[in-house]
């Protein structure tokens, strides 16, 4: 049975994305079942993994996917190890379809349920396939990270050093707790990501004290600094890039940390 974690706090920037295709990479690098589920209309994690633009993927998301209460036929495989359930800007459109049945196609596909838990029970149909599912999320608290928050066990916390970020932090610690107490899988912090860390500012320094501070039990170690081969993922990915090792080499820990608290 899947163990899933959603990665997530509702403010851009932060390497949401990003740290959801290395950690699917890690883990299947290291003989794990992987499905990585983009829930971000964006679909920056999409085009990551896939290398293929998310507009590619009309008509065959996790939003199909949903609508239809159909996973398996909706799913990408990436690798032997990796399977996606993509997303694109028509993901937008979900609350939409919840509260009036009306797809972004004009079709009408009647919801009936909890809204909060249609990710949920989409992904029992596939759980018992992987070992682990790996949730990104958009920049809000949205019906979209809502749905994500009650599908998971875990929640990675990201954290970038900044003053706007650490105002968020609150409120998204309350959504984690209002999805434990709502659904079924007894949702919990897996740690607080430090990410995005400019070494040559100072208040990058104390913003990163004070959240260990006031989370001292959630804050993973491993702090994320700003590199030049982590932000070029995007461009290069994870297939035939020369500079790979480099934009892994620190998420390594963060990797043990989080396998240790979610395992152990």
């Amino acid at each position: 049975m899947a163990i899933t974690i959603t990665m997530g706090i509702q403010k851009g920037g932060c390497g949401k994305s990003t740290t959801t295709g290395i950690l699917s990479h890690l883990l299947t690098e290291n003989g794990y079942r992987v499905l990585a589920v983009d829930m971000d209309s964006q679909g920056n994690l999409t085009e990551l993994l896939s290398e293929q633009p998310s507009n590619e993927f009309m008509g065959k998301s996790v939003l199909e996917a949903m609508q239809h209460n159909n996973v398996d036929e909706f799913i990408v495989p990436i690798s032997d190890k990796l399977d996606l359930l993509p997303a694109n800007n028509f993901l937008a459109t979900f609350p939409r379809w919840i509260y009036t049945g009306k797809t972004y196609s004009g079709d009408t596909i009647p919801f009936k349920g909890n809204p909060s838990l249609i990710l949920d029970e989409a992904l029992d149909q596939v759980r018992e396939k992987y070992d682990f599912i790996v949730i990104d999320t958009p920049p809000s608290l949205s019906e979209q990270t809502t749905n994500a928050l009650c599908a998971s066990e875990f929640v990675v916390v990201l954290f970038e050093c900044s003053n706007w970020c650490y105002s968020a932090i609150p409120n998204f610690m309350d959504s984690v707790e209002g999805a434990r107490n709502f659904s079924k899988r007894d949702t919990k912090v897996a740690g607080i990501l430090r990410t995005m860390n400019d070494v040559r500012r100072s208040d990058a320094k104390a913003f990163n004290e004070m959240i260990q501070e006031d989370y001292p039990e959630e804050v993973f170690e491993t702090i994320i600094t700003r590199k030049a081969p982590v932000g070029r993922l995007s461009l290069y990915g994870f297939n035939g890039n020369s500079e790979l090792k480099q934009a892994l080499d620190q998420y390594e820990s963060f990797y043990e940390e989080l396998i240790e608290r979610v395992k152990g």
